[in-house]
Protein backbone atom coordinates (compact mmCIF):
# COMPACT_ATOMS: atom_id res chain seq x y z
CA UNK A 1 0.00 0.00 0.00
CA UNK A 2 1.04 3.03 -1.11
CA UNK A 3 2.60 6.02 2.04
CA UNK A 4 0.29 8.62 0.50
CA UNK A 5 -2.78 6.18 0.65
CA UNK A 6 -1.96 4.90 4.61
CA UNK A 7 -1.91 8.53 5.40
CA UNK A 8 -5.60 9.28 3.99
CA UNK A 9 -6.89 6.22 5.72
CA UNK A 10 -5.45 7.21 9.48
CA UNK A 11 -6.41 10.99 9.12
CA UNK A 12 -9.87 9.78 8.05
CA UNK A 13 -9.89 7.41 11.43
CA UNK A 14 -8.62 9.98 13.40
CA UNK A 15 -10.81 12.84 12.33
CA UNK A 16 -13.65 10.13 13.23
CA UNK A 17 -12.62 9.77 16.52
CA UNK A 18 -12.57 13.55 17.54
CA UNK A 19 -9.18 14.59 16.74
CA UNK A 20 -8.89 18.24 14.86
CA UNK A 21 -5.67 18.18 13.13
CA UNK A 22 -3.77 15.15 11.45
CA UNK A 23 -0.50 15.05 10.09
CA UNK A 24 2.96 12.96 9.43
CA UNK A 25 6.47 13.21 10.06
CA UNK A 26 9.57 11.19 9.81
CA UNK A 27 11.06 9.98 13.27
CA UNK A 28 13.34 12.61 12.89
CA UNK A 29 14.44 16.10 14.36
CA UNK A 30 16.38 18.94 12.28
CA UNK A 31 20.11 19.17 13.90
CA UNK A 32 19.52 22.86 15.21
CA UNK A 33 16.16 21.54 16.75
CA UNK A 34 18.21 19.75 19.35
CA UNK A 35 20.81 22.84 19.69
CA UNK A 36 18.24 24.89 20.50
CA UNK A 37 17.14 22.62 23.23
CA UNK A 38 20.30 22.00 24.70
CA UNK A 39 21.28 25.54 24.39
CA UNK A 40 17.98 26.11 26.74
CA UNK A 41 18.89 23.18 28.80
CA UNK A 42 23.03 24.97 29.03
CA UNK A 43 21.66 28.31 30.28
CA UNK A 44 19.57 26.99 33.19
CA UNK A 45 16.18 28.29 31.08
CA UNK A 46 14.26 25.36 32.43
CA UNK A 47 14.64 26.34 35.78
CA UNK A 48 13.58 23.51 38.18
CA UNK A 49 12.42 21.59 35.19
CA UNK A 50 15.14 18.46 35.79
CA UNK A 51 13.11 15.84 33.84
CA UNK A 52 14.29 17.70 30.55
CA UNK A 53 17.43 17.53 30.93
CA UNK A 54 17.88 13.84 32.65
CA UNK A 55 16.01 12.84 29.26
CA UNK A 56 17.33 15.32 26.83
CA UNK A 57 18.76 12.75 24.18
CA UNK A 58 15.56 11.05 24.15
CA UNK A 59 14.01 14.34 23.91
CA UNK A 60 15.71 15.34 20.90
CA UNK A 61 16.06 12.07 19.19
CA UNK A 62 12.78 10.31 18.05
CA UNK A 63 14.96 6.71 17.66
CA UNK A 64 16.71 7.69 20.79
CA UNK A 65 13.43 7.02 22.89
CA UNK A 66 11.90 4.14 20.38
CA UNK A 67 14.69 2.85 17.83
CA UNK A 68 12.04 1.26 16.13
CA UNK A 69 10.34 4.54 15.21
CA UNK A 70 10.40 5.27 11.74
CA UNK A 71 7.45 7.83 11.47
CA UNK A 72 5.18 9.61 13.14
CA UNK A 73 1.25 10.73 13.48
CA UNK A 74 0.74 14.42 14.93
CA UNK A 75 -2.10 14.50 16.42
CA UNK A 76 -3.91 17.46 17.90
CA UNK A 77 -7.94 18.39 19.79
CA UNK A 78 -8.95 21.79 20.03
CA UNK A 79 -9.52 23.33 23.24
CA UNK A 80 -10.59 26.39 21.74
CA UNK A 81 -12.23 28.09 25.01
CA UNK A 82 -16.15 29.60 24.46
CA UNK A 83 -15.31 33.29 26.19
CA UNK A 84 -12.61 35.20 26.94
CA UNK A 85 -10.37 33.54 28.86
CA UNK A 86 -8.39 36.60 30.40
CA UNK A 87 -11.94 37.55 31.30
CA UNK A 88 -11.55 36.41 35.22
CA UNK A 89 -8.08 39.05 35.25
CA UNK A 90 -10.56 41.81 35.83
CA UNK A 91 -12.33 40.65 38.90
CA UNK A 92 -9.88 41.09 41.99
CA UNK A 93 -11.46 38.91 44.85
CA UNK A 94 -11.24 36.38 41.99
CA UNK A 95 -9.20 33.82 40.78
CA UNK A 96 -7.87 33.12 37.05
CA UNK A 97 -7.19 29.54 36.17
CA UNK A 98 -5.84 28.37 32.99
CA UNK A 99 -8.23 27.86 30.39
CA UNK A 100 -7.38 24.29 29.52
CA UNK A 101 -7.38 23.55 33.42
CA UNK A 102 -11.06 24.33 33.87
CA UNK A 103 -12.60 20.81 33.50
CA UNK A 104 -11.53 17.64 33.32
CA UNK A 105 -7.43 16.25 32.52
CA UNK A 106 -6.88 16.70 28.78
CA UNK A 107 -4.23 13.74 29.06
CA UNK A 108 -6.67 11.36 29.44
CA UNK A 109 -9.24 12.47 26.74
CA UNK A 110 -6.37 12.75 24.33
CA UNK A 111 -4.71 9.91 25.21
CA UNK A 112 -7.97 7.75 25.28
CA UNK A 113 -8.49 8.67 21.42
CA UNK A 114 -4.52 7.75 20.79
CA UNK A 115 -4.67 4.57 21.96
CA UNK A 116 -7.65 3.79 19.68
CA UNK A 117 -6.45 4.65 16.99
CA UNK A 118 -3.55 2.58 17.74
CA UNK A 119 -5.53 0.21 18.15
CA UNK A 120 -7.07 0.64 14.92
CA UNK A 121 -3.58 1.10 13.15
CA UNK A 122 -2.55 -2.43 14.73
CA UNK A 123 -5.35 -4.11 13.22
CA UNK A 124 -5.06 -2.54 10.01
CA UNK A 125 -1.44 -3.62 9.75
CA UNK A 126 -1.39 -6.42 11.82
CA UNK A 127 2.54 -6.61 12.69
CA UNK A 128 3.55 -3.25 12.59
CA UNK A 129 4.33 -1.41 16.29
CA UNK A 130 3.66 1.84 17.35
CA UNK A 131 3.43 3.58 20.47
CA UNK A 132 1.43 6.27 22.15
CA UNK A 133 2.72 9.53 23.87
CA UNK A 134 0.81 12.93 25.14
CA UNK A 135 2.94 15.48 27.11
CA UNK A 136 4.03 13.54 29.75
CA UNK A 137 6.84 11.63 27.82
CA UNK A 138 10.19 13.17 26.46
CA UNK A 139 8.92 13.94 22.94
CA UNK A 140 9.16 17.32 21.28
CA UNK A 141 5.37 17.79 20.54
CA UNK A 142 5.73 21.21 18.56
CA UNK A 143 8.61 20.32 16.57
CA UNK A 144 7.56 17.37 15.48
CA UNK A 145 3.77 19.06 14.93
CA UNK A 146 5.52 21.78 12.73
CA UNK A 147 7.50 18.72 10.72
CA UNK A 148 4.06 17.20 10.24
CA UNK A 149 2.37 20.82 9.08
CA UNK A 150 0.02 21.06 11.94
CA UNK A 151 1.44 24.54 12.95
CA UNK A 152 4.57 26.33 13.81
CA UNK A 153 6.53 27.52 16.74
CA UNK A 154 5.35 31.06 17.37
CA UNK A 155 7.72 33.93 18.70
CA UNK A 156 5.90 32.85 21.93
CA UNK A 157 7.39 29.19 21.32
CA UNK A 158 3.63 27.26 21.61
CA UNK A 159 2.39 26.01 18.56
CA UNK A 160 0.00 28.09 16.22
CA UNK A 161 -2.10 26.46 13.73
CA UNK A 162 -3.50 28.52 10.60
CA UNK A 163 -6.84 26.74 11.57
CA UNK A 164 -7.02 26.65 15.32
CA UNK A 165 -4.94 29.49 16.61
CA UNK A 166 -2.72 28.77 19.54
CA UNK A 167 -5.22 26.71 21.04
CA UNK A 168 -4.60 23.16 19.91
CA UNK A 169 -3.78 19.63 22.68
CA UNK A 170 -1.36 17.59 20.93
CA UNK A 171 -0.38 14.10 20.84
CA UNK A 172 1.86 11.49 18.59
CA UNK A 173 1.85 8.10 17.89
CA UNK A 174 5.03 6.61 16.95
CA UNK A 175 5.01 3.53 14.54
CA UNK A 176 7.05 1.64 12.47
CA UNK A 177 5.28 2.11 9.81
CA UNK A 178 6.84 4.15 6.81
CA UNK A 179 3.60 6.73 5.99
CA UNK A 180 5.97 8.77 4.45
CA UNK A 181 5.78 12.63 5.20
CA UNK A 182 3.11 16.00 4.66
CA UNK A 183 4.91 19.22 4.30
CA UNK A 184 5.78 20.90 6.87
CA UNK A 185 4.22 24.19 7.98
CA UNK A 186 6.43 27.40 7.55
CA UNK A 187 6.59 30.44 10.26
CA UNK A 188 3.81 33.05 9.79
CA UNK A 189 4.40 34.74 12.71
CA UNK A 190 6.03 37.76 10.64
CA UNK A 191 6.72 41.37 12.41
CA UNK A 192 4.18 40.59 14.78
CA UNK A 193 5.86 41.00 18.31
CA UNK A 194 1.64 40.52 20.33
CA UNK A 195 2.68 37.56 22.52
CA UNK A 196 6.03 38.73 23.52
CA UNK A 197 4.45 42.36 24.58
CA UNK A 198 1.49 40.59 26.50
CA UNK A 199 3.98 38.54 28.78
CA UNK A 200 2.82 40.07 32.44
CA UNK A 201 6.21 38.94 33.88
CA UNK A 202 8.60 39.72 30.03
CA UNK A 203 9.46 36.20 30.49
CA UNK A 204 10.83 35.96 26.49
CA UNK A 205 14.18 37.43 26.33
CA UNK A 206 13.53 37.26 22.57
CA UNK A 207 10.97 35.80 19.83
CA UNK A 208 11.65 32.01 19.93
CA UNK A 209 12.79 31.91 23.55
CA UNK A 210 11.18 31.54 26.90
CA UNK A 211 12.86 32.38 30.08
CA UNK A 212 10.90 29.33 32.08
CA UNK A 213 11.95 31.01 35.41
CA UNK A 214 10.00 34.09 34.44
CA UNK A 215 6.97 32.24 33.05
CA UNK A 216 3.45 32.90 35.30
CA UNK A 217 3.02 28.97 33.96
CA UNK A 218 6.05 27.76 34.97
CA UNK A 219 6.10 29.36 38.79
CA UNK A 220 2.62 28.31 39.30
CA UNK A 221 3.03 24.61 38.38
CA UNK A 222 6.42 23.65 37.83
CA UNK A 223 8.51 25.90 41.07
CA UNK A 224 8.08 24.29 43.67
CA UNK A 225 9.55 26.89 46.34
CA UNK A 226 8.40 30.54 47.13
CA UNK A 227 8.24 33.05 44.02
CA UNK A 228 10.56 35.46 43.72
CA UNK A 229 9.00 38.68 45.14
CA UNK A 230 10.07 40.58 42.48
CA UNK A 231 7.93 38.63 40.64
CA UNK A 232 5.07 38.20 42.66
CA UNK A 233 3.14 41.40 42.27
CA UNK A 234 3.96 40.89 38.11
CA UNK A 235 1.48 37.81 38.45
CA UNK A 236 -1.92 39.50 38.99
CA UNK A 237 -4.41 37.01 39.94
CA UNK A 238 -3.25 34.13 37.94
CA UNK A 239 -2.73 31.10 40.31
CA UNK A 240 -2.52 28.41 37.74
CA UNK A 241 -0.83 28.35 34.44
CA UNK A 242 -0.95 31.94 32.26
CA UNK A 243 -2.51 32.17 28.94
CA UNK A 244 -1.88 35.94 27.74
CA UNK A 245 0.77 35.19 25.47
CA UNK A 246 -1.57 32.62 23.53
CA UNK A 247 -4.65 34.85 24.16
CA UNK A 248 -2.58 38.10 21.81
CA UNK A 249 -1.91 35.93 19.18
CA UNK A 250 -4.00 37.19 15.87
CA UNK A 251 -4.00 34.38 14.52
CA UNK A 252 -6.91 33.22 17.21
CA UNK A 253 -9.06 34.98 14.63
CA UNK A 254 -9.54 32.08 12.39
CA UNK A 255 -9.89 29.46 15.67
CA UNK A 256 -13.05 28.76 16.70
CA UNK A 257 -15.05 27.49 19.84
CA UNK A 258 -13.98 23.64 21.14
CA UNK A 259 -17.02 21.38 20.82
CA UNK A 260 -15.98 18.87 23.65
CA UNK A 261 -18.09 18.30 26.84
CA UNK A 262 -15.68 17.60 28.99
CA UNK A 263 -13.55 20.77 27.98
CA UNK A 264 -16.64 22.57 28.70
CA UNK A 265 -15.14 25.20 32.11
CA UNK A 266 -16.58 23.93 35.33
CA UNK A 267 -18.65 26.89 37.42
CA UNK A 268 -16.58 26.86 40.10
CA UNK A 269 -13.47 27.10 38.36
CA UNK A 270 -13.94 29.65 36.23
CA UNK A 271 -13.06 32.67 38.45
CA UNK A 272 -13.27 31.14 41.67
CA UNK A 273 -13.24 33.44 44.91
CA UNK A 274 -9.82 34.15 46.11
CA UNK A 275 -10.93 33.71 49.91
CA UNK A 276 -13.06 30.19 49.48
CA UNK A 277 -9.66 28.86 47.60
CA UNK A 278 -7.32 29.72 50.25
CA UNK A 279 -9.67 28.34 52.97
CA UNK A 280 -8.96 24.65 51.14
CA UNK A 281 -7.01 22.13 53.32
CA UNK A 282 -5.68 18.87 51.68
CA UNK A 283 -9.08 17.25 51.36
CA UNK A 284 -10.95 20.06 50.18
CA UNK A 285 -8.17 20.95 47.59
CA UNK A 286 -8.48 17.24 46.30
CA UNK A 287 -12.06 16.93 46.49
CA UNK A 288 -12.43 19.78 44.47
CA UNK A 289 -9.99 18.99 41.86
CA UNK A 290 -10.66 15.63 41.00
CA UNK A 291 -9.60 14.41 37.77
CA UNK A 292 -8.40 17.82 37.02
CA UNK A 293 -4.72 18.46 36.14
CA UNK A 294 -4.40 21.55 38.77
CA UNK A 295 -4.96 18.67 41.11
CA UNK A 296 -1.02 17.39 40.84
CA UNK A 297 0.33 20.51 42.15
CA UNK A 298 -0.93 20.16 45.36
CA UNK A 299 -2.54 21.47 48.08
CA UNK A 300 0.42 23.79 49.34
CA UNK A 301 1.29 25.36 46.05
CA UNK A 302 -2.01 25.74 44.89
CA UNK A 303 -2.63 28.31 48.20
CA UNK A 304 1.09 29.98 47.85
CA UNK A 305 -0.34 30.60 44.55
CA UNK A 306 -3.65 31.70 46.10
CA UNK A 307 -2.13 33.51 48.33
CA UNK A 308 0.14 35.63 45.97
CA UNK A 309 -2.78 36.61 43.84
CA UNK A 310 -4.37 37.91 47.61
CA UNK A 311 -1.43 40.05 47.80
CA UNK A 312 -2.18 41.58 44.06
CA UNK A 313 -5.70 42.08 44.99
CA UNK A 314 -5.48 45.30 46.42
CA UNK A 315 -9.05 44.35 48.44
CA UNK A 316 -8.08 44.96 52.19
CA UNK A 317 -10.91 42.33 52.95
CA UNK A 318 -8.91 39.59 51.96
CA UNK A 319 -5.81 40.56 54.57
CA UNK A 320 -7.62 38.72 57.68
CA UNK A 321 -7.55 35.73 55.07
CA UNK A 322 -3.69 36.10 54.39
CA UNK A 323 -3.40 36.61 58.09
CA UNK A 324 -4.72 33.20 58.97
CA UNK A 325 -2.60 31.40 56.88
CA UNK A 326 1.14 33.23 57.96
CA UNK A 327 1.87 30.28 60.69
CA UNK A 328 0.62 27.87 58.20
CA UNK A 329 2.68 24.71 58.72
CA UNK A 330 4.17 24.40 55.41
CA UNK A 331 6.29 27.96 55.20
CA UNK A 332 6.43 28.64 51.58
CA UNK A 333 2.91 29.17 52.23
CA UNK A 334 3.10 30.90 55.60
CA UNK A 335 5.61 33.08 53.32
CA UNK A 336 3.36 34.03 51.20
CA UNK A 337 0.77 34.37 53.88
CA UNK A 338 2.89 37.02 55.16
CA UNK A 339 3.56 38.84 51.86
CA UNK A 340 0.48 39.30 51.10
CA UNK A 341 -0.92 40.67 54.79
CA UNK A 342 2.20 42.81 54.88
CA UNK A 343 0.88 44.47 50.77
CA UNK A 344 -2.56 44.59 52.02
CA UNK A 345 -1.87 46.84 54.84
CA UNK A 346 -3.01 50.23 53.17
CA UNK A 347 -5.18 48.86 50.87
CA UNK A 348 -8.67 50.99 51.36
Amino acid sequence: MLPMDMRAEIRSKALALGFDAVGFARAHLAPETRERLMAFLAAGMHGEMGWMEDRAEQRSHPQALWPGAVSVVALGVNYGPEDDPLAPLAQADRATISAYARNRDYHDLVKKRLKALGRWMAERWPGSELKVFVDTAPVMEKPLAQQAGLGWQGKHTNLVSRTHGSWLFLGEIYTALDLGADAAETDHCGSCRACLDACPTAAFPAPYRLEARRCISYLTIEHRGPIDPELRPLMGNRIYGCDDCLAACPWNKFARAHSEPAFAPRAELTAPRLADLAALDDAGFRALFSGSPVKRIGRNRFVRNVLVAIGNSGEASLRPVAQSLAEDPDPVVADAARWAAQRLEKAP
